[in-house]
This record gives structure tokens, C-alpha cells and sequence, in this order.
């Protein structure tokens, strides 16, 4: 099971024949492969408080617990919506690359209703638990996170239909879940960690990005106006490329500005991936996989993953090191 649970955090999949346990199947559900640009949104929030000298375990590990629960809910009802309003069909990317909850027979329509139901009351207890720990800015934090993640998809606003998913994606994945996340441990936010939570907000912006240039063709005739469908293939690899390229000045920016320890300048080891990435912006999708490629018909979507995966962990390792060997500019 140990082996069936790593394969599906890591592909999203699980091999065909191989046992369909329990925790296999929900990893499969929430799509849990990409949670870990979740939980480094939240250890950036936490590395940021202690580096302020305002650190509080147990709302840190509640906060985590939440904005992970949050993420899980927004992808379950991603594939609700969808599939009500007839996006999601078997042709469809989503039904592709990794098993849709009900198309694959994973879960029944009415079981993932009640799942999303489940998660949300779960996810309204942990943030009475802090708004009683913290005060009213937790309400704020989470009511628009909450609002972002269901009208992505969901009528009537639908930000995804309207080339506004991105720009949602980056306030929660950066001032929102970074941000919300500090201020439940340190009590308190200033305009500094604002700031700071902006280079990765960006990174995770990349990620949303590819996935809707690798969809750009079937969002188009499905009259989803996605940012790339909305700029065009071209425009869209520029500006992916341009913010991935933004996460490092602006890193370099925080530190000059003694916002952010030096040490987050580790950063720069994934330039190489970087510009591996950046290579294959310029050129056009493969028309086959590669051997062993587990989420085909997807492609840009994993090489901005993997370069946000690397970098971002990086900047919560200098962020890390900041705290044990500060080191101060001249």
C-alpha cells in the first residue's frame, strides 16, 4: 500500500491491476499529487512568522491541516461542477491524464456532493477554531479563499470562463494562504510578508498556466476563456515564461530589500531546471509521450510543476536557514 500510495502522490495514478485501497482512492479524488505546492505556500507563511520572532505551533499545524483540507475541497468540487455543466466528459483532458472521481467510478455524483459537503464543515470548524485564537481577519482570509475556490468553476461567476482563474489562483496560493497562514501563527501581518508571499504565488500561477496552454484547443471550442485561450499560444509561453523568470528578481529584490534573510538565494539552484523548462516553452508540444509518461495528454502543466516544485522548495530551505544561520547584509 506504501508503494500504491508514493506512485499516486507522485502521478497522480495508480498502475493498472494494482489494488485500489482506501487511501489510494482519495489521494486519486483530491488529486493529492499536487498538494505539495499547497503545503509549501504554508511553510513559507510559517517560516516568515518564526523569522519575525512570532511563532505558534498549534495554530501553524491548524492552519496547515486547513489550507490543505481547502485544497483537497476546491479540486473535488472542480470535478463536480465541471462535470454538471458538461465539461468533463471522457474526451476531455481531465478524464485523461489522471481517473475523473465519477466518469473512472471512483465515487458516485451524490457521494462526492456529500464529500465536498464533509470537507467544507470540517474546513468551517478549524476556521471557528482560529477566528476564536485569532479574531475576524481569519474570516477574511478564508471567506475569499472559500469564494475563489468555489466560483472557479461554479455559476454564476465562473473566473476560469472569464480569464480570471489565474489571477485567483495566485492570491490564494500567495497572499492568501502564505499570508492567512502567518498571520494564524504570528498573530498579526504587516505589508513586508505581503510582499514576500508574491514569488511563489507567481511560481504556482506558472503551474495553472501550462495546464491551460496543454488544454488551450479544447477549452477554446468549449467556450472557456482561459488566460492562454484568451492571449493565444504564443503570448501565453511568453508570459509563463516571464513569471518563472519574475520568481527570481523578485527573490533577489526581497533580499536587497532585507525583507528576507540571503539564504533564500539558494533558489538559484534551480536555474538549471529553469532554463531546461524555458527551452521547452519555446518549442511546440510533443505529439507523442515520452515512454513511462503517466499524465498524457498533459505537458507543459509538469514542467512548470516540476521547476515550482524544485524552487519552492528551495526558498522555504533558505527561509529555514535564515532561522538557524542568519546572516546579515553589509
Amino acid at each position: 500500500m506504501l508503494r500504491n500510495w508514493t506512485e499516486v502522490i507522485q502521478t497522480c495514478n495508480l498502475g493498472q491491476g494494482k489494488p485500489m485501497d482506501f487511501v489510494s482512492r482519495w489521494l486519486i479524488l483530491t488529486r493529492a499529487c499536487v498538494f505539495s505546492m499547497t503545503l509549501t505556500s504554508a511553510l513559507i507563511g510559517g517560516m516568515l512568522a518564526a523569522g519575525d520572532g512570532a511563532f505558534a505551533w498549534a495554530p501553524f499545524l491548524l492552519a496547515t491541516v486547513g489550507v490543505l483540507l481547502a485544497h483537497a475541497t476546491n479540486n473535488l468540487m472542480n470535478d463536480y461542477f465541471d462535470l454538471e455543466s458538461g465539461v468533463d466528459t471522457d474526451e476531455y483532458a481531465r478524464a485523461l491524464y489522471a481517473p475523473h472521481p465519477v466518469l473512472a467510478g471512483l465515487i458516485s455524483r451524490e457521494g462526492l456532493r456529500r464529500a465536498i459537503l464533509l470537507f467544507n464543515a470540517v474546513n468551517i470548524a478549524i476556521g471557528v477554531i482560529l477566528t476564536a485564537t485569532r479574531g475576524w481577519p481569519v474570516v477574511l482570509f478564508a471567506g475569499l479563499g472559500l469564494f475563489i475556490s468555489v466560483f472557479y468553476v461554479a455559476p454564476p461567476i465562473r473566473l476560469k470562463y472569464r480569464g480570471l482563474g489565474e489571477v485567483g489562483v495566485a492570491l490564494v496560493w500567495g497572499p492568501l494562504m502564505i499570508g492567512g497562514t502567518y498571520y494564524v501563527t504570528a498573530g498579526t501581518i504587516n505589508l513586508n510578508t505581503l510582499i514576500a508571499t508574491l514569488p511563489y504565488a507567481l511560481l504556482v500561477t506558472t503551474v495553472l498556466m501550462g495546464k491551460h496552454m496543454d488544454k488551450l484547443d479544447l477549452d477554446k471550442a468549449k467556450g472557456i476563456n482561459t488566460l492562454p485561450v484568451i492571449l493565444g499560444y504564443k503570448n501565453a509561453a511568453r508570459l509563463t515564461q516571464g513569471m518563472m523568470v519574475a520568481f527570481y528578481v523578485i527573490v533577489i529584490v526581497l533580499v536587497a530589500a532585507r525583507i528576507v534573510g540571503p539564504w533564500v538565494l539558494l533558489c538559484v539552484l534551480a536555474l538549471r531546471t529553469l532554463v531546461r523548462v524555458l527551452a521547452a516553452y519555446n518549442k511546440p508540444k510533443p505529439a507523442e509521450p515520452p515512454p513511462d509518461y503517466p499524465v498524457w495528454p498533459l505537458w507543459f502543466v509538469s514542467l512548470a510543476f516540476v521547476h515550482t516544485r524544485f524552487a519552492g522548495a528551495l526558498f522555504v530551505a533558505g527561509l529555514f536557514l535564515n532561522l538557524l544561520v542568519p546572516v546579515a547584509l553589509p
